[in-house]
């Protein structure tokens, strides 16, 4: 895994330089004039993680894995991007003698500590909507049941001093025909089922709750985008 603080700066520019040819020299790449023993340094890095080859003319370009990790690049500032990440959102629903239950988790671990709100979890590498919802679904509650998209959310965090905290995209998903026994605890939280009277009596809920039963419960496709300031993070 490589994290962005890994990348030094010579390194990104080795990177980006690639990205619009090809292969290039050693001294096509060492724009710069640095000492070759310091720059030979920075190209077996980026060997060793295999983001960049060396053929057998000794031109080097960029791997697969190369290839993809720098196409994250803003080539201006020559650094990765940040970008919202992407998760799914899911609302679980039933009746019982004709009134409404909808499925809630209260998070015990940081941030966030101790607040109401859907099963969330993030997509994986290759995993479709419907399967990361069925997946986050069973290993957060042990339900299994008919999952459908309703929308998505655009959800944006700040601090009371305006700096943005987290930013996601939720694919928002409705679960009816829910079968097996609900696991209440699990490390980091539990879960419990509650009816919109009992939400509203909640101390800590996150925001967008509300909203987001109401995207459930349309038969529309809807997207919704907020910015909220939070607290308790």
């Amino acid at each position: 895994m490589i994290n962005k603080t890994d990348i030094h700066p010579v390194q990104a520019e080795i990177l980006c330089y690639l990205l619009f040819t090809n292969q290039a020299t050693f001294s096509e790449l060492n724009k710069n004039k640095l000492g070759s023993d310091l720059f030979s340094f920075h190209l077996r890095q980026l060997n060793d993680w295999k983001l960049v080859a060396k053929s057998e003319t000794g031109k080097y370009s960029l791997t697969t894995k190369g290839k993809e990790y720098a196409n994250r690049f803003d080539t201006e500032a020559k650094e990765v991007e940040r970008q919202a990440k992407t998760g799914v959102l899911i609302i679980g629903m039933k009746n019982i003698d004709g009134q409404k239950y909808y499925l809630l988790q209260q998070r015990l671990k940081q941030p966030y500590y101790g607040f109401w709100g859907s099963i969330t979890g993030k997509l994986k590498w290759g995993e479709t909507v419907t399967e990361g919802a069925k997946r986050e679904l069973k290993e957060e509650t042990g339900l299994t049941g008919e999952i459908k998209l309703v929308g998505v959310k655009h959800k944006m965090d700040y601090d009371k001093d305006g700096l943005i905290l987290e930013d996601k995209f939720f694919y928002v998903c409705r679960v009816i025909k829910i079968k097996d026994n609900l696991q209440e605890e699990f490390a980091g939280g539990k879960n419990r089922w509650l009816t919109k009277a009992e939400i509203k009596k909640l101390d800590n809920l996150f925001d967008g709750v509300f909203e987001s039963i109401e995207m459930a419960e349309s038969n529309n496709l809807i997207f919704k985008e907020n910015k909220y300031q939070v607290k308790g993070y």
